[in-house]
């Protein structure tokens, strides 16, 4: 898979700007709030159908335009794909397939893939369940087109359960065979999300830990946990013990939705535990191991972003990283750096092609 054209209109920073790549390396440099991450993000964008950084889609039009535009020319298996995402102010988010606009943006998952590496990344590590949540079914969706359909329908009979019991509680009634239909469609359909979860995090732990072994050199342990009710007890049963709890909340409190990761270095938590480097090292190998497991399962070499990575990271571990671009590791790879001669001396390194756009 390789991007070779892209043109942003109105896109952030950015008012209207084309790119012609280099097949495997391309790095942008400039100072900070030149617009290097805004451009790496319309990637993703239109990759994705959204933001990796802002999940409002309409602040992402630039500051007093009305609409923004991400045109992009993929190459996958010798066949191009011209993919065109739009947006204008109090509509809906456009997404064009070789000039067909999508049904559901959902279609479009899994057609580009891509991994990006970001600071932000540490939010994994900060932030809730949700957050870690997200990552599991981002890969997972990345590869499952059903399981994405699977996800949208559990999420929705969860709202519309919790609507129900906030129905209850405000017309001081309860009536457990109403809430029985939506456990009818609740339990198979989060049995079947937890055992997908389950199976992906026993293929991709492994492959985790063997890319947090040769960034660290081996310093230490690390672990990756998958925490679930239903490891304890079947669905159907944990509806049921918690529906005094459910009726008193006025939410569903059981399920897949409280699923979360557990991050640990040497057996306590990395969050707490873990110094800034050992962090950084976790949450690279985090996304190197989504690279690899979307490469073994998909078949093709997926679009790698580096956001400001070589900023954060100290001189071995960036070796590292070089020597898995000689390897032939990785695909076409972009890059944003501050510094464009640290960045062009360890592009040479590799003995790859490259492009470089300052902004």
């Amino acid at each position: 898979m390789t991007l070779k054209h892209l043109t942003l209109l109105n896109y952030k920073n950015i008012s209207n700007q084309s790119f012609d790549f280099d097949s495997k390396i391309n790095c942008f440099v400039g100072k900070n709030g030149a617009g290097k991450t805004n451009i790496l993000d319309a990637i993703y964008h239109v990759a994705y159908g959204k933001s990796y950084f802002n999940p409002l889609a309409s602040q992402n039009i630039k500051h007093l335009e009305e609409f923004f535009l991400i045109d992009a020319l993929f190459e996958k298996n010798d066949k191009e794909e011209k993919i065109a995402c739009s947006l204008k102010r109090g509509q809906k988010k456009v997404i064009k397939r070789n000039n067909k606009v999508y049904e559901k943006l959902s279609e479009h998952i899994g057609l580009i893939p891509l991994v990006i590496i970001s600071p932000s990344d540490s939010d994994l590590i900060i932030e809730g369940s949700e957050t870690r949540r997200s990552f599991i079914d981002s890969v997972i969706c990345s590869l499952d087109q059903m399981y994405l359909n699977q996800l949208i329908q559990y999420q929705k009979l969860v709202s519309q359960r919790n609507a129900l019991l906030k129905y209850f509680a405000a017309n001081q009634t309860f009536d457990k065979d109403n809430l029985a239909i939506y456990d009818e469609q609740l339990i198979p359909l989060g049995t079947l999300i937890f055992e997908k979860r389950q199976q992906f995090l026993s293929n991709f732990v492994p492959i985790f830990q063997k890319y947090y072994t040769l960034i660290s050199d081996a310093a230490e342990n690390v672990s990756l946990h998958y925490q679930s009710q239903l490891l304890e007890h079947d669905f159907a049963t944990l509806l049921n013990d918690q529906l005094q709890k459910d009726k008193i909340l006025q939410y569903t409190s059981a399920g897949i939705h409280k699923d979360d990761l557990i991050f640990e270095i040497e057996g306590y938590p990395i969050k707490k535990f873990g110094s800034q480097g050992q962090q950084k090292s976790f949450l690279i190998a985090l996304k190197l191991a989504q690279f690899e497991f979307i490469k073994e399962k998909s078949g093709e070499l997926p679009i790698l972003l580096f956001d400001d990575i070589f900023d954060k990271l100290d001189e071995s571990r960036v070796q590292k990283i070089v020597a898995m671009v000689n390897d032939a590791v990785f695909g076409q790879i972009f890059i944003s750096d501050t510094h464009a001669e640290r960045t062009e001396n360890i592009i040479k390194s590799t003995h790859q092609s490259y492009s470089i756009f300052p902004l």
